[in-house]
């Protein structure tokens, strides 16, 4: 389809202002022409009237552990009786409970499981999701779960980019014996799931409760021999060394980063490394130390935001929601927040063809009934789309 959207407020994302009574022209599935005039070349294709609505790139979610088995609400109400979120790992909850969920599903049920939980993210006006495993911890699950992602893609209008976590957590079978774990399954199963296809990226949890820095290093060497990205969960409950690993490596993001340091921060700038704000895990986990946003701004560091969506510390299917608690935890400004899950959300992911409206961008857009772009943060529980484009797909 080619066809005008005329009488939009356009956000464009790319460092300029709003662009008043604009017009967007879609070719296909990308972006041919953004401005205030119409050129004569494209005025004969159809036409649809915004009225003066907001137009923004489809939002990005980059960072989600969709497809999982089980829920976790009973730790959810644990943890309001005062049990941690390592307590409760220790205890064999957390990761491991629903690693025994998960393993107990097929590819198939843990694609219809994850659709409603997806669906609620497309509702709000995302068109590109990032999926990853780390919920099975030995291979068969690990793919099963990888092909469930794949799988999204394919029965809805958005895509997926996926992520192989296999080293999230140590398996109770391997308890005591990470590196064991890492030789035998986490390492082969990463070989097997980049040989299938089903793998963009590599992730891992760098924590006193899953893998060190060392271990986590060890991950990273694999993925680039196999030339792929990758991204770290990294100073979430402690200071333990993984976004100074992540800024060695090169990492698109570090993730979590509630225990950066200043150090820290200015190896993410020279590495040209985004970091992803989490606010809906430390908002379910009741957190006190928040990311060191000021010295983000400062030293130039992109800040993306995401759902998190896990059944564990971050239930969250909202990115909307996860702007507000941007600002109102975190202290981001709306500005910056729709930024995060444009923009930076799509740096995170080393994607440069979306996230802002640009002539041959993706034509991922979201349409909004509201004025300024500021009213997607501000509202708490509403969700104000007015329409979604994906891929030049009204």
């Amino acid at each position: 389809m080619s066809f005008v959207l005329t009488d939009a407020r356009i956000a464009p994302m790319t460092g300029g202002p709003l662009i008043d009574r604009g017009v967007i022209v879609v070719n296909g599935d990308r972006i041919a022409h953004v401005g205030h005039d119409l050129p004569a070349a494209h005025s004969g294709l159809p036409h649809h009237d915004l009225e003066g609505r907001l137009v923004t790139p489809g939002l990005i979610d980059c960072h989600t552990h969709l497809v999982f088995g089980g829920n976790r609400a009973g730790e959810f109400e644990a943890r309001l009786n005062g049990a941690s979120y390592a307590d409760i790992a220790k205890a064999g909850g957390g990761i491991v409970s629903t690693m025994r969920a998960t393993r107990a599903l097929g590819a198939d049920a843990l694609t219809d499981q994850a659709l409603p939980r997806l669906d609620a993210l497309i509702a709000e006006g995302v068109t590109t999701v990032e999926i990853k495993s780390g919920y099975g911890l030995e291979r068969d699950s690990e793919l099963a779960m990888l092909r469930a992602a794949r799988a999204l893609g394919e029965r809805r209008a958005v895509a997926v980019k996926t992520t192989y976590l296999g080293a999230h957590a140590v398996p109770p079978e391997y308890a005591g014996r990470a590196d064991a774990y890492l030789d035998e399954v986490c390492l082969p199963t990463l070989d097997a799931a980049q040989a299938e296809g089903l793998v963009d990226a590599v992730d891992g949890f760098c924590e006193g409760i899953a893998f060190s820095p060392a271990q986590i290093a060890r991950v990273f060497d694999r993925a680039q021999a196999l030339g792929l990205p990758v991204k770290l969960h990294a100073e979430q409950l402690s200071h333990l060394g993984g976004t100074a690993l992540a800024a060695r490596y090169g990492a698109l993001s570090a993730d979590h980063v509630e225990y950066a340091t200043e150090d820290d921060v200015r190896a993410l700038a020279a590495a040209g490394t985004v970091a992803v704000l989490l606010p809906g895990a430390f908002y379910t986990l009741r957190e006190r130390q928040a990311p060191p946003v000021r010295a983000f701004r400062d030293h130039g560091v992109p800040m993306a935001l995401a759902t998190d969506c896990n059944p564990g510390s971050s239930p969250l299917t909202s990115l909307l929601l996860a702007m507000n608690m941007g600002c109102t935890l975190f202290g981001l400004t709306p500005a910056e927040a729709l930024m995060g899950v444009t923009a930076h959300a799509a740096r995170a992911l080393g994607l440069s063809d979306r996230g802002v409206i640009a002539p041959g961008m993706r034509a991922d857009l979201a349409i909004w009934d509201v004025e300024a772009p500021a009213e997607l943060a501000y509202r708490i529980g509403f969700n104000p789309l007015h329409q979604r484009i994906f891929g030049g797909a009204l």
